[in-house]
């Protein structure tokens, strides 16, 4: 049975565009099925998550990183007695909006789409599913419960100041309530992601060379992990202690977040959802400790992968992808697929158009940008 504070489908506020519910599918069930049946889903399959799609078959990309994220955060949310159905659709679409080679990409739309509102992939995220979708007779996008569109949003916390202009749009005609906390399912999605990247990022970096079983072992969780597996597996190969040490460091960060969560969701008397918006504060964290832990692991991961001179590299190139795709599609948008040109021809002005090829360009997957480069530009990148 879930806790009085969980998500319940049953009086979900449900969707913009009134539908008959299934006989055997919960709402958030749909939302989730939708998700994975979206085209942006698929798309996550060719996007980078730290390496280009193509340097390597077991690196992760978006799209299992997305699924990274879901299997924890139905554990998570299990263990608390939350929504596992909501928590995996959020989880699962939480990455959507991301563009070609990652937050790589994402900056340099971010900086070409500045005089236009600039781009931010949470923002994107709402956008696709809600509008850029177009597949379904009665609507655009997927037309997702409110409480899924709530936790795809505001997953990170909520959203004040100035918003991202693609949020703002839909905001303005279907209330997501910005300003306050998300449920506790979003809120778990949230730290799923965070404990997935750390883990998967030490594994992959790992395999690309960047750094050594003995860099990590000097680092807090990492150490007593691999310390544990020394004692109970004496003379293990590299690759089954790596893999051993690492699932330990998994299993800390879940733990941690379980025994937090717990303590924060009795100490805050929550005893609805409406009360998890409300408190002021998130009632899903790792504690101060493992937190100071994580960010140390986190500020290695920065400089010894993100920023590894191989990594920046390859950001050096496709960045150039992006500089040089999105102003020959503004100038030239005879350039886009017919659909695309269908509907820029209905706008008003230079902005709207600029949005439009940004939504275009922040769909491509690695491999379309990088072929539509050279089909165009008539340059290969030596990646």
């Amino acid at each position: 049975m879930t806790a009085s504070f969980a998500s319940d489908h049953l009086t979900a506020r449900g969707r913009r565009v009134p539908e008959e519910e299934s006989a055997f599918r919960s709402c958030f069930q749909r939302d989730r099925d939708r998700i994975i049946h979206s085209s942006a889903f698929r798309r996550l399959k060719h996007k980078t998550q730290v390496f280009v799609e193509h340097e390597g078959d077991y690196y992760r990309t978006r799209l299992t990183h997305s699924i990274e994220v879901a299997q924890v955060a139905r554990t998570i949310s299990g263990a608390l007695r939350l929504n596992q159905e909501i928590t995996e659709a959020i989880a699962l679409a939480h990455d959507l909006g991301h563009t070609p080679f990652g937050h790589t990409g994402e900056d340099a739309l971010h900086a070409l789409m500045q005089p236009y509102g600039g781009f931010d992939h949470n923002a994107q995220a709402v956008k696709i599913v809600t509008s850029l979708e177009r597949h379904y007779a009665e609507f655009d996008g997927l037309n997702l419960t409110w409480e899924c569109l709530e936790g795809i949003a505001k997953h990170n916390g909520p959203v004040v100041g100035e918003i991202p202009f693609a949020l703002a749009e839909y905001n303005e005609i279907h209330d997501l309530e910005l300003e306050t906390h998300a449920s506790a399912e979003a809120q778990v999605a949230a730290l799923a992601d965070d404990i997935a990247y750390n883990n998967h990022d030490l594994h992959d970096g790992l395999r690309a060379g960047l750094f050594t079983e003995a860099d990590i072992e000097q680092l807090p969780i990492v150490d007593q992990a691999f310390a544990k597996v020394d004692q109970a597996y004496p003379g293990l190969s590299q690759n089954r202690r790596r893999h051993e040490a690492l699932r330990r460091v998994f299993g800390v960060m879940v733990g941690d977040v379980i025994d937090t969560s717990r303590d924060l969701i009795a100490n805050s008397g929550v005893k609805s959802v409406q009360d998890v918006r409300h408190n002021g504060a998130p009632v899903i964290a790792f504690s101060d400790d493992v937190l100071e832990q994580l960010n140390v692991i986190r500020k290695f991961l920065f400089t010894r992968m993100y920023r590894a001179p191989s990594v920046m590299e390859k950001r050096a190139q496709v960045t150039r992808v992006v500089e040089a795709l999105f102003p020959l599609f503004m100038e030239r948008t005879d350039l886009l697929p017919a659909n695309w040109q269908d509907d820029i021809r209905q706008l008003p002005d230079e902005t709207a158009i600029a949005r439009k090829v940004s939504d275009y360009i922040a769909g491509m997957t690695d491999r379309y940008a990088l072929t539509e480069f050279e089909r165009l530009l008539g340059e290969k990148l030596p990646l």
